[in-house]
């Protein structure tokens, strides 16, 4: 309760005085006369508070940020649980290389290298030895770093600078013999080198896969995406999977092929280093909840 004390020379001033102070629903309490005039005591109710808000709800982690996924795509995976990530994404095998040469094509320093002897080598744990063809001429060591591994799988290496060196090369295919192709690194947005892959691809009649690493922005992986799918890419094998925190540039690119999504590089050893890409896979790694690639495969 509010009390005040209002004293003027007559009872209508110090009743303005208490009006003024305290509104219309002051309750007088008393009045008396004193030596100066009168004295008036009046009191105010406060007004009833408002009942305390309950505390905020705490903020639930949107668990997807981080990995910087395009926002049309967000939209359409939603949460990130497997059944979204299916209708979203493509998911499907690679081809075997037997009908058509399995070409391996993307940017320099992508794995395509690595990734050929990955499958050179499970190819031959299956019993279907292929013929592995390297057109990566311009890398420094990148001929020594095939023939590393062939010559470990005791599998035909062929060299294939040029379009002789190639004819050459599908000639020496046996009937019904898989085949590799190991191509250089390419920049799609140059037109000399796009033009380059794509004589190649017309001679070998192959299926192009592109691979792509993961870790990259976006936006960029996006754009990559669509320039290697206007040179006949229709699926992907994404690499460094098992250090790559963030997948965004991954899905970002399946998603503006559209690509796709096949096998993952997922380790350094051609033996193990590939594991299938399934939605259920992927939606644990986008919730930070997958084993180890290398255990997962």
């Amino acid at each position: 309760m509010r009390l005040r004390v209002f004293r003027a020379a007559r009872m209508a001033e110090a009743m303005a005085e208490c009006r003024q102070v305290l509104g219309p629903d002051a309750l007088i309490l008393s009045t008396r006369r004193t030596a100066t005039g009168v004295e008036v005591t009046a009191a105010l109710e406060p007004a009833e508070e408002p009942p305390p808000l309950p505390p905020p709800l705490p903020a639930v982690p949107d668990l997807l940020a981080r990995h910087n996924i395009p926002a049309p795509l967000r939209a359409q995976i939603g949460n990130g649980q497997a059944e979204a990530v299916a209708r979203a994404l493509r998911f499907g095998t690679l081809p075997d290389g037997m009908e058509r040469p399995l070409a391996l094509i993307g940017p320099p320093g992508a794995g395509k290298t690595l990734s050929c002897a990955k499958l050179a080598t499970r190819m031959v744990l299956n019993r279907a030895a292929p013929l592995v063809v390297t057109a990566d001429s311009q890398r420094a060591g990148a001929v020594e770093q095939i023939a590393a591994f062939t010559r470990v799988l005791g599998v035909t290496l062929a060299m294939a600078g040029t379009g002789a060196q190639l004819a050459s090369a599908l000639a020496r295919r046996k009937a019904g013999q898989p085949m590799l192709l190991d191509t250089a690194g390419c920049d799609p947005f140059d037109p000399a080198q796009a033009e380059q892959l794509l004589a190649l691809l017309r001679v070998t009649d192959a299926a192009p896969v592109l691979v792509l690493p993961a870790g990259l922005d976006a936006e960029e992986a996006a754009e990559t995406a669509r320039a290697f799918a206007a040179l006949g890419a229709r699926h992907m094998l994404p690499t460094r999977l098992d250090g790559a925190r963030r997948l965004g540039g991954v899905l970002a690119a399946a998603f503006a092929g559209p690509l796709t999504l096949t096998e993952a590089g997922t380790g350094s050893g051609a033996a193990d280093g590939l594991t299938p890409l399934t939605p259920a896979w992927l939606a644990e790694r986008l919730h930070g909840l997958a084993r180890p690639a290398q255990e997962a495969a």
